[in-house]
């Protein structure tokens, strides 16, 4: 039974592996209500029982939670630093072989143009990112490369032209030189283990939706995968307080450090 809201978090754990403890409950809850009140359920026992027997509603339902909104070159400012200050110093830093992690990648805009602005500096075979996301479904349209125009017009031209061709009105789609760069695995922040000595993490405009005990972890759990010296890069919207916690310094805006342990 899924009579009450905490019912339903606790059979969806089971059922999904995920723990909606760890999300902001009055931004989670109001999505879950929408969710089901929108398809006539009138509660969450009739509604936790049809999801856990339809898998096309259960994959429907996951990609609404994870909240996968994207676009390539998102804040524009924000990958200008990535390109004219933060690869320059990661490169002098560890050499070409740079270990890049894009967390909680949704679509694949933000891999996408990490590679991108990454081949502007060393030859393109080199790069090597790893992108990973909740949403299984996400992920596989992340693999396709299929977009519509809408999502690359703020990506400069240069970029646009040199990796993107038409695929159909109003679509475009991204080289196959520039997928074979990124390496899309799924990945649940909250109780999957990290990967280790990454030079350069991203995870942007998501961890708003958690809690902040799950913020704890999660930003103690990034240091970890970072190097000394290794770089993490969030959201305009975020910022991490207390840093020096997470063994974090404030390299500039929307950038940390990690120091020495």
């Amino acid at each position: 039974m899924a009579n009450t809201y905490e019912d339903f978090k606790a059979n969806f754990l089971r059922l999904s592996g995920i723990d909606l403890n760890s999300y902001k409950e009055s931004q989670m809850k109001r999505r879950i209500d929408n969710f089901y009140t929108r398809r006539k359920y009138s509660g969450y026992d009739d509604f936790f029982r049809d999801l856990s027997r339809d898998s096309e509603m259960q994959k429907e339902f996951t990609g609404y939670l994870t909240i996968n909104v994207s676009e390539f070159y998102r804040n524009p400012p924000q990958w200008q630093t990535v390109e004219k200050h933060v690869y320059p110093t990661l490169l002098e830093r560890f050499g070409n072989r740079l270990k890049i992690w894009s967390a909680a990648c949704s679509t694949g805009d933000e891999p996408y143009t990490l590679a991108m602005l990454l081949a502007e500096h060393i030859p393109l075979s080199q790069v090597d990112i790893l992108a990973t996301d909740l949403d299984k479904d996400i992920l596989e349209k992340a693999q396709e490369g299929r977009y519509i125009e809408k999502s690359v017009s703020g990506l400069p031209k240069l970029y646009r032209d040199k990796y993107f061709t038409s695929d159909g009105p109003g679509y475009v789609r991204i080289s196959d030189e520039i997928k074979r760069r990124i390496t899309f695995k799924h990945h649940n922040l909250l109780k999957d283990p990290y990967p280790r000595g990454m030079n350069l993490i991203v995870c942007r405009n998501v961890m708003i939706y958690f809690t902040e005990e799950a913020k704890d972890q999660i930003y103690q759990k990034f240091s970890d995968s970072l190097v000394d010296k290794g770089l993490f890069f969030v959201g305009s919207t975020e910022q991490i307080i207390g840093p020096a916690k997470y063994g974090f310094k404030s390299a500039q805006s929307f950038f940390y450090e990690k120091t020495k342990e």
